[in-house]
């Protein structure tokens, strides 16, 4: 491969090509062979990263440190609350001393500038875990998940139902763009994703071919689907009072079985995860005491279906999150 990132941080898929992003696709596919096979691959031995939580998380922390002690990386994790960031020390100070110390930087939190202002002032690749308005290494894991499944992306119909103008679904639509997938954002027209980053969609999709779509017609927008995907209709961060209202502006964007079946015979399932398609942790039996509501953003006989494969994707954050580590650490 021709392609040299080395150096350049992660932040969001506006920054990278086409050509980039798919060379971090197929790296990730080469890592996940090693993986799969117990092929032993510390190429970055002797480099130190940390990881900066301002949000917690289980994917993206535990893909984060698997995948640097797999390349043979010292890992530093800082739980929220643990560091001065913000509070009693600049971003900008923060990032001097940790890029003396690291060879990379992982933020996971709120704001986008903060990446950003980690990036410019630390003098090392930083990588975005998710912040409010893009998630980035999620979008690979996607698009392998996607990949491995149909052999292919170029074409493919892409449903986003639920909250279109949250970091998941400004990201999915910035990685179909690239990537040319056709992308839909299904949901209320007070939820369409901004037009600013929609008007950037399109002109990357007159590119690549692809087609960005805004629909709030369910039947519309998921006939013939591909792929379905949806994510938690409150993201974290947000007052709980919010759970009120998104309930009754989303529950018409449920994924279930009428949806699976109005989409393509071979359509498949995708969630970034958590997902609340049951009663089983405390926040669903919160929503169940207070609305009635047994499942959410997804129903679970869609969630436990043959056409999920959140845990394959859920699996990807892993060997993609390497291949970014790898990437531009090398």
């Amino acid at each position: 491969m021709g392609l040299n990132i080395r150096g350049k941080s992660f932040l969001k898929l506006l920054d990278f090509s086409t050509e980039e992003i798919r060379y971090l696709l197929d790296l990730s596919k080469d890592f996940k062979s090693l993986k799969r096979t117990g092929t032993v691959h510390k190429y970055l031995e002797g480099k130190n990263i940390v990881l900066l939580f301002e949000k917690t998380s289980t994917r993206t922390r535990c893909a984060f440190e698997v995948a640097g002690n797999d390349l043979g990386l010292g890992v530093t994790y800082l739980e929220p609350g643990t560091s001065q960031m913000g509070k009693k020390e600049s971003i900008a100070d923060t990032a001097r001393v940790l890029g003396r110390m690291y060879d990379g930087i992982e933020y996971r939190g709120f704001s986008q500038k903060t990446v950003d202002d980690l990036a410019k002032y630390s003098g090392v690749p930083v990588w975005n875990g998710l912040t409010d308005e893009f998630h980035p290494t999620q979008m690979l894991a996607d698009l392998l998940t996607i990949e491995e499944h149909f052999g292919y992306l170029k074409g493919l119909n892409f449903v986003y139902s639920g909250d279109a103008r949250n970091n998941v679904a400004n990201s999915l639509m910035i990685a179909c763009a690239k990537m040319g997938l056709n992308f839909i954002a299904c949901s209320p027209s007070e939820l369409f994703p901004q037009e600013e980053l929609v008007e950037k969609a399109e002109e990357i999709a007159k590119i690549t071919g692809s087609k960005i779509r805004l629909e709030s017609d369910v039947e519309k927008a998921t006939m013939g689907a591909d792929v379905i995907y949806t994510d938690i209709w409150v993201s974290m961060g947000e007052p709980d009072e919010i759970w009120e209202s998104r309930i009754k502006q989303l529950s018409g964007y449920r994924v279930d079985k009428k949806m699976m079946e109005n989409a393509s015979e071979n359509a498949i399932f995708l969630h970034c995860l958590p997902s609340f398609h049951d009663r089983n942790t405390t926040i669903g039996e919160e929503i169940y005491q207070k609305f009635g509501l047994e499942e959410m953003e997804v129903a679970d006989e869609v969630f436990e279906s043959e056409r999920s494969l959140v845990f394959d994707q859920a699996e990807n954050r892993m060997h993609t999150i390497k291949a970014v580590i790898y990437a531009t650490l090398k």
